[in-house]
C-alpha cells in the first residue's frame, strides 16, 4: 500500500474510532443533563431523545483532519468555518436560537471560505451560454451555493440515519474523484472525505432506527458546510483539471446532491404555492410522504439512498451529453416524482376523508 494509502487508512480509522467512543458518553451526559429533544407534531420520534450526535461527528472529523491531511488550499479555512458553524449549531440544539443568527453564523462561515481561501465557482462552464463570471456574480453565486446546500442537508435531517446516509454517499462520491483526478491541486479534499466519512459511519452506528441520538443541527450544518465546499472543488476540478467531467462537472454535481436538492426545492415550492412562507416547517418533506405511502423508517431511508444513488450513477454516466441535457434530464425527473408524490398525497388523503 503506497503512503498515500495508509494516511487515508489512518484517517479514517481515527475518525470513526473517535465519533464510534463519543456518542456513548454524549447520550449519557444528554440524559443526566436534560438536553433532549422532545417529540413534537412535525417530528417522527416517539421518545425523548439526545440531539447532539454532531459532537462526535464533528470531534473525529476535525481530530482526524489536522493530525493526517496536508490543510493547504483552502481545508484551513474550511475547518474555520466549520468550528463556527458547529458552535451556531450547538447553541441551537441546547437553547434554539433565531433563522437570524443561524444566518449570520453561515455569512461568518462562508465568508471565511470564500475570502480567505478563494474558494469559489468561477464559471458555469457553457450552462445558458455563461462561461468566466464576473467576480462579484461568482462571489454572489458561491455564497447562494454554499449556503443553499447547508441548508439542504439540515432540512432532509428527518428521520433517524437519512441526513447521515445521505451525507455518506455524496461524500464517498466526491472523495473517489478527488483520489483519483485531484493532483496537487485538489488531491487533499480527499481527506476531507475520508474524515467526513468516518466520524460519520462512527456516529450513524447509534443513529439507525430506533436512534438513541439524533445529529442535531451541531451535525447537520457542519456536515452540509463541508459538503458544500466538496460541491465547489469538485466543479472547479472539472474546469481546471479537465477530469472527471471537464465542462460537465456542474450538472455531474447536481445529480450528486439530487435528494437533498430536489427535497429543498420542492417543499419551498409547495409551501410558497399554499401561501406559505418557505421556511414554515411542515411535514411534506420527500420522507414524510413515503412514510404516508406506508414504508418503514429503515425502508424510507434506504430507498431515498437508492434514488440518490440511481441518479448520481445516471450523471456519471451520461456526463458526456453535456450540462443542458443532463440538467433537462434532472428537471424531468423532478418534475415527475413531484407529480406522483402530489398524486399519491391527494389520493391518500381522499382515502382518510372517506373512512
Amino acid at each position: 500500500m503506497n503512503p498515500i494509502g495508509i494516511q487515508l487508512g489512518l484517517s479514517f480509522l481515527w475518525a470513526f474510532l473517535v465519533a464510534l467512543f463519543a456518542v456513548p458518553s454524549i447520550i449519557y451526559i444528554a440524559h443526566l443533563k436534560n438536553m433532549l429533544d422532545t417529540p413534537n407534531v412535525r417530528t417522527v420520534h416517539e421518545s425523548l431523545t439526545p440531539r447532539l450526535g454532531g459532537v462526535a461527528v464533528f470531534a473525529g472529523f476535525m481530530s482526524s483532519l489536522t493530525i493526517f491531511a496536508d490543510l493547504s488550499n483552502g481545508i484551513q479555512q474550511l475547518l474555520a468555518g466549520c468550528i463556527v458553524l458547529f458552535f451556531v449549531g450547538l447553541k441551537d440544539d441546547l437553547v434554539s436560537i433565531s433563522v437570524a443568527k443561524k444566518f449570520v453564523g453561515q455569512l461568518l462561515a462562508t465568508g471565511i471560505v470564500m475570502i480567505m481561501a478563494d474558494v469559489r465557482v468561477t464559471s458555469f462552464q457553457g450552462i445558458l451560454g455563461i462561461h468566466e463570471l464576473p467576480v462579484g456574480i461568482s462571489y454572489a453565486f458561491t455564497f447562494l451555493a454554499i449556503v443553499g446546500i447547508t441548508n439542504a442537508i439540515n432540512l432532509i435531517d428527518g428521520l433517524d440515519g437519512l441526513a447521515g446516509t445521505i451525507v455518506l454517499i455524496i461524500t464517498t462520491t466526491y472523495g473517489y474523484y478527488f483520489l483519483r483526478y485531484g493532483g496537487a491541486s485538489y488531491g487533499n479534499y480527499v481527506f476531507v472525505s475520508v474524515c467526513l466519512i468516518g466520524g460519520m459511519l462512527g456516529f450513524l452506528r447509534y443513529n439507525f432506527h430506533r436512534a438513541s441520538i439524533f445529529m442535531g443541527d451541531t451535525g447537520s450544518l457542519v456536515c452540509g458546510f463541508i459538503v458544500s465546499i466538496l460541491t465547489i472543488q469538485f466543479i472547479e476540478m472539472g474546469l481546471k483539471v479537465g477530469q472527471p467531467f471537464a465542462s460537465s462537472s456542474p450538472s455531474v454535481a447536481i445529480g450528486v446532491l439530487f435528494v437533498p436538492l430536489f427535497d429543498t426545492l420542492r417543499v419551498f415550492i409547495v409551501r410558497m404555492m399554499a401561501g406559505r412562507s418557505p421556511f414554515a416547517p411542515d411535514k411534506n418533506h420527500v420522507h414524510h410522504r413515503i412514510l404516508a405511502m406506508g414504508f418503514q423508517q429503515i425502508s424510507t431511508v434506504m430507498l431515498l439512498g437508492l434514488l440518490n444513488l440511481v441518479v448520481i450513477l445516471f450523471v456519471i454516466n451520461f456526463a458526456a451529453i453535456g450540462n443542458t441535457w443532463l440538467i433537462t434530464g434532472l428537471v424531468a425527473f423532478s418534475l415527475v416524482l413531484s407529480i406522483f408524490l402530489g398524486v399519491y398525497q391527494s389520493r391518500s388523503a381522499q382515502q382518510r376523508v372517506a373512512s
